[in-house]
């Protein structure tokens, strides 16, 4: 078992990457005292209850604690005021009070809503990660939970850092090969935005990625992992150092939004977005291999580089005008200077933004 933590003064966490960790559960819970008399509401969806959630729950309530099952609908879809307000109904009814904690079992969408759950709850109770796919490698760090709204994907969202986050890599050996692809962009975002050498390991390694073995997943997660809490550690709530993790976000929110959740898996978006934001670090004096790199490892694990031609422009331009990002009328761009490092830029056109957006239909 790796370990890495998360350095936030009290509110510090572990952060537990190996296999087999779901066995251990309950001795892991017992180490970080989550409560057994207070009701524990353990949130997952359709697809990975039907993995996990059976065992998961005797394995818990053989060790005494009251676990109260709720399942979601699977995808984007879920992360809605309308299904928040279905779980806050669920963790009244079955009495969960202030010492209760709310336990994430799934991928991002799953952690994002049951987080927000949490810190909504009573205004705020204790919370659980239990990542069950390698894109949730990123959301499961950092404390940050929400909801979209239709317009804009995590608008609606706090600041709520968990008790620990538990990475059995066993669940993982489930994920279809485009969830795979999709879950290593976030893992390629680390190294491009903090270490170079990270970046061509993963580009010499994506084989053993794509194919989940073991060791080098385990490798990879530590080190995505450990770049997230760096930053997290020293930037909670994204006064400046923390933005940088938005690397291909900006544009790829809004092909989400644009694409109404559903033709582009996360992962997918933020690709294209970061090849969008390699274009736009050579344009401003970067040098070509920065995106010649980017493009590369990309590529390498699987994902798209392309911007689907039928997404408006238009469209995409005024969905960018609705991202967290935008401040004081100004779009907020992670920019690549060289890779491993990235700046924070608000002085970007929107001319150059829009000619971006039209070159990555172009995309080979």
């Amino acid at each position: 078992m790796r370990e890495l933590n998360v350095e936030l003064g009290e509110r510090s966490y572990p952060i537990y990457i190996g296999e087999g960790l779901l066995t251990d559960i309950a001795e892991i819970f017992a180490r970080h005292q989550i409560a057994q008399k207070s009701p524990l509401l353990l949130v997952s969806d359709e697809q990975v209850a039907s993995r996990y959630m059976a065992p998961l729950v005797e394995t818990l309530r053989t060790a005494g604690y009251t676990v109260v099952p709720a399942v979601v609908p699977p995808g984007e879809s879920s992360k809605s005021l309308a299904v928040f307000e279905q779980l806050i109904t669920t963790a009244l009814e079955a009495g969960l009070d202030r010492h209760s904690t709310v336990v994430a079992l799934g991928g991002g969408v799953v952690g994002d809503l049951a987080g927000y759950v949490a810190a909504a709850y009573m205004r705020g109770i204790r919370f659980v990660q239990i990542p069950t796919t390698i894109l949730a490698h990123d959301s499961s760090v950092g404390g940050k939970v929400a909801v979209n709204h239709p317009s804009a994907k995590n608008i609606i969202g706090a600041f709520h850092q968990p008790e620990l986050v538990l990475y059995d890599l066993g669940t993982l050996q489930s994920l279809p090969p485009r969830e795979v692809s999709a879950g290593l962009a976030e893992v390629v975002k680390h190294g491009l935005i903090w270490d170079e050498a990270f970046v061509r390991w993963i580009e010499d390694n994506s084989a053993d990625l794509l194919a989940l073995r073991p060791e080098a997943l385990g490798y990879a997660l530590y080190k995505g992992c450990g770049v997230k809490a760096e930053v997290v550690s020293r930037d909670e709530r994204e006064h400046s150092l923390r933005a940088i993790l938005n690397l291909g976000h900006t544009i790829g929110h809004a092909l989400e939004a644009v694409a109404e959740y559903d033709e582009l898996l996360h992962g997918e978006a933020i690709s294209i977005g970061m090849v969008g934001a390699a274009r736009i670090g050579v344009a401003l004096g970067a040098d070509e291999e920065v995106y010649t790199v980017t493009k590369r490892v990309l590529q390498a694990c699987g994902l798209p580089v392309r911007l689907p031609a039928h997404l408006d422009t238009d469209a995409i331009m005024k969905a960018m005008q609705h991202d967290k990002k935008f401040k004081e009328g100004r779009m907020v761009f992670i920019v690549p200077t060289a890779i491993g490092r990235v700046e924070i830029r608000q002085d970007l056109s929107a001319a150059l933004v829009r000619e971006t957006v039209d070159r990555l239909k172009e995309e080979a």
